[in-house]
């Protein structure tokens, strides 16, 4: 028996990883028919609800409610699900201590702490958790330096390891070191570096070329160099430097030229959410595709907790085959992307 290539269509569903609301799925649910039908590439878990404050919690109430949602997911799937949350400890954490899960500490106690041996055990802890609830991709660790005591995003929120890239690199060492024990796939964000911004790209455009410095590169470096860098998280920030038209995540310049080229990163690319506004106010869901796409974008992340659209995976796949349909678009860079989301996902098989 012969097995049928993938089709354009299949391959397209694998490039969109989407957020939804429930903490259980049915077969009808528009995320379960991207899985069965659609070939979706992957999922995102949140514990609360942005968009509509009324609604009580999202995806997670207890750590059994967890597995069983993350088990029928599984269930549904054409082919395995990248299944993943933002694990990262501190105030960024959907696994809470309130749901039954272990206590976290944020990047920035761990820095203060400074202890490598600390930092793997503690993140062991959050390997085995997502392990033991079948996650299987951390959007973690955080990677961007201390570099601006008024940043909102990543020191108001005690994200960064440290201000030194070198012990930021090592803390992430470690963190990933925990999480590829436990089979877990994890992601460095936000690349180029969002540490020195002063807004907030949730909120808007973020211009970086007056505070960045090359040196945010090093913590990606030298986790490109130890191997175990599975996955790497677009920037929203706009740094003239590097692109004098785009931010980083719709940049050919930074993602292919500085990241792939320069940096030797061959792994998979993720975009920081697209329905964040740097991105949706600035150019509209169809162009900020085609450009993030032509830049090297290899997983399309919606996380569907900004702006609630239960059909936002169906519609993010039929505007990616329009654009290949149009020519805008190459099968060929389409193809680049879905063989390299498949050779993540054999890591996951390998991994038990």
């Amino acid at each position: 028996m012969s097995i049928q290539p993938p089709t354009l269509r299949q391959k397209i569903g694998q490039m969109v990883l989407v957020g939804f609301r429930g903490f259980e799925v049915k077969a009808s649910d528009p995320v379960a028919r991207d899985a069965a039908e659609r070939n979706l590439g992957g999922v995102v878990f949140f514990d609360q609800e942005m968009a509509d404050t009324q609604l009580q919690g999202r995806n997670v109430k207890s750590p059994a409610q967890l597995k069983a949602l993350v088990d029928s997911l599984k269930g549904f799937a054409q082919s395995p699900l990248l299944i993943s949350i933002d694990q990262e400890g501190g105030r960024v954490n959907r696994l809470k201590a309130a749901y039954g899960f272990p206590e976290t500490l944020s990047h920035e106690e761990l820095g203060l702490k400074n202890d490598l041996a600390f930092t793997f055990q503690h993140a062991e802890v959050i390997a085995k958790t997502l392990a033991d609830s079948g996650i299987n991709l951390n959007l973690a660790p955080v990677v961007d330096l201390d570099a601006n005591p008024d940043n909102p995003i990543i020191k108001g929120k005690k994200r960064s390891f440290h201000s030194d890239p070198e012990i930021v690199a090592q803390h992430a060492i470690e963190f990933a070191r925990a999480h590829r024990k436990h089979g877990v796939l994890i992601c460095a964000k936000h690349f180029p570096g969002h540490g020195s911004a002063m807004g907030d790209t949730h909120l808007g455009l973020v211009d970086v070329t007056q505070t960045w410095h090359e040196r945010e590169l090093i913590p990606f470096q030298r986790l490109i160099e130890s191997g175990l860098c599975d996955v790497i998280m677009t920037a929203h920030v706009f740094n003239a430097h590097l692109d004098a038209e785009r931010p980083a995540t719709l940049s050919q310049k930074i993602l292919k030229g500085l990241l792939r080229d320069k940096l030797g990163f061959d792994g998979l690319i993720i975009s920081d959410d697209m329905e964040m506004r740097a991105i949706s106010g600035h150019y509209g869901l169809e162009n900020a595709i085609e450009f993030g796409i032509e830049a090297g974008l290899d997983l399309l992340c919606f996380g569907n907790n900004m702006n609630y659209d239960a059909h936002i995976g169906e519609k993010a796949m039929e505007l990616i085959l329009r654009l290949v349909q149009s020519g805008k678009i190459s099968e060929a860079r389409i193809d680049e992307s879905f063989q390299r989301i498949q050779r993540l996902k054999k890591k996951l098989s390998s991994a038990g």
